[in-house]
């Protein structure tokens, strides 16, 4: 079994050592650098998210991403992802399609609805179409990605009329995902424009989504459609044991979701909360052969085809994130693949 093991980082606003805040500012720039780091210890892929809060840095995913790709040779670049639903889908493709040159063909837009809904009336869209937009704009995307020029009438998305993008693509097409929080219905939508389906697990064991990775592959097969890739992200961290990891990510982990929760009538974490996600959910934190085991386990559970770890969560900090990333790179991706193997 092949297995693309890579990063996902949203451009979480992290602290010091000394638990100092860090700007928005060097938070960019510390996520080009886990890029790099990515790279050099032969990750296959990054993720960046897109956020328009302040306890997130990264606004334009893709910018990031055109930035790491000048000082890379092989990773992917993904976001984590694109929000299409306030965005425009011409300009998406066009912007991840000169990522696409940038990179020598790297790039991958992974779309989705976003986890947060700030960028809807920032961007002068009505929550009330959260679905209605996603549907279309999911659907002019589909038809750049795959057969230009396009004529589209609608009702979200401008007229277009034998419509070319540019720059081409320059090797085939795009390189695209639809990224899913587990509702059958966006499962199946997935399937219907043959695109690959990401799974964004932030809670509960990695087997209760199986059955939505064995709904996509029967909708696919349904439609007459190829087998497409399954892949799926979590929170993680790797230190050299497994106390030092748990011990380094609590307190960050346990913010963030108070923070959050805070805004969506969650009830507050506590720490047998993290311990029980730690040993028993898609949280990926420990020593490299606690990891290893964890993804493994999961890869398998979904038949997946390529692991993304969270490495940024809450105000951890950026040498933390570093080193976690290097022990994922050395460590951790050669255990999981002789697992796999």
């Amino acid at each position: 079994m092949t297995i693309e093991l890579g990063i996902d980082t949203f451009g979480d606003v992290t602290s010091r050592e000394d638990g100092t805040l860090l700007s928005h500012a060097q938070t960019v720039r510390n996520v080009v650098e886990e890029g790099v780091l990515a790279d050099e210890v032969g990750l296959d892929a990054i993720g960046i998210g897109e956020h328009h809060r302040d306890d997130f840095a990264v606004s334009s995913p893709e910018m990031v991403l055109a930035a790491i790709a000048a000082r890379t040779t092989r990773i992917q670049l993904a976001s984590a992802v694109t929000v299409l639903s306030s965005d425009d889908p011409v300009r998406v493709h066009e912007r991840f399609a000169t990522l696409d040159a940038l990179s020598s063909g790297r790039a991958e837009v992974v779309l989705g609805r976003g986890s947060f809904t700030e960028s809807f009336p920032l961007f002068g869209f009505r929550l009330e179409d959260y679905e209605a937009l996603f549907e279309e704009k999911l659907e002019v995307f589909s038809r750049l990605r795959t057969s230009q020029p396009v004529t589209w009438r609608g009702t979200h998305v401008q007229n277009l009329d034998q419509v070319t993008v540019y720059p081409p693509v320059e090797n085939g097409m795009l390189r695209a995902w639809v990224a899913v929080g587990g509702s059958p219905q966006s499962v199946v939508r997935a399937a219907q424009h043959d695109l690959p389906l990401m799974l964004a697990i932030i809670g509960g064991p990695v087997p209760r989504f199986a059955p939505f990775a064995d709904l996509y592959r029967r909708a696919l097969d349904q439609l007459g459609r190829g087998p497409q890739p399954v892949g799926y992200h979590s929170y993680g961290h790797v230190a050299e044991t497994d106390e030092q990891a748990r011990e380094e990510i609590y307190p960050h982990y346990v913010e963030q979701v108070a923070r959050i929760g805070r805004e969506r009538g969650w009830s507050p974490p506590s720490r047998a909360s993290f311990e029980h996600e730690a040993e028993h959910g898609a949280m990926a934190v420990g020593s490299p052969e606690t990891v290893a085991r964890k993804i493994a386990e999961g890869v398998r559970a979904l038949g997946a085809d390529r692991f993304d770890l969270k490495v940024s969560t809450g105000r951890l900090p950026h040498e933390k994130i570093m080193a976690s990333i290097e022990l994922y790179g050395t460590k951790v991706a050669p255990m999981v693949r002789d697992m796999l193997a």
